[in-house]
């Protein structure tokens, strides 16, 4: 099962509001998901984004594969470099 951690749309009609889900790659857009791990709000001044770290990054670490505008997301709060800190600092089995 190939996983990745996407944008869910909501909000109305030209206000769009985003929940930050991981789901299974076959799933619809807005369909079944696995887990949320947080938000985001590009309307606001400026965006907000709120992400529950431990979860995506236990996520990740399982395999996990962000979509391009999250993974873009994930590094501006830094979250792609701790994780790879994370993998280099693991002891290899």
């Amino acid at each position: 099962m190939a996983v990745k951690i996407r944008l869910r749309r909501m909000g109305a009609k030209k206000a769009p509001f985003y929940r930050l889900v991981v789901a299974d790659s076959r799933f619809p857009r807005d369909g079944a998901f696995l887990d949320e791990i947080g938000t985001y709000n590009p309307t606001t001044q400026p965006a907000t984004f709120k992400i529950e770290e431990e979860k995506a990054l236990a996520w990740m670490h399982k395999g996990a594969q962000p979509s391009d505008t999250v993974r873009s997301l994930f590094s501006r709060q830094g979250l792609m470099k701790r994780l790879d800190e994370e993998k280099r600092s693991r002891p290899k089995t």
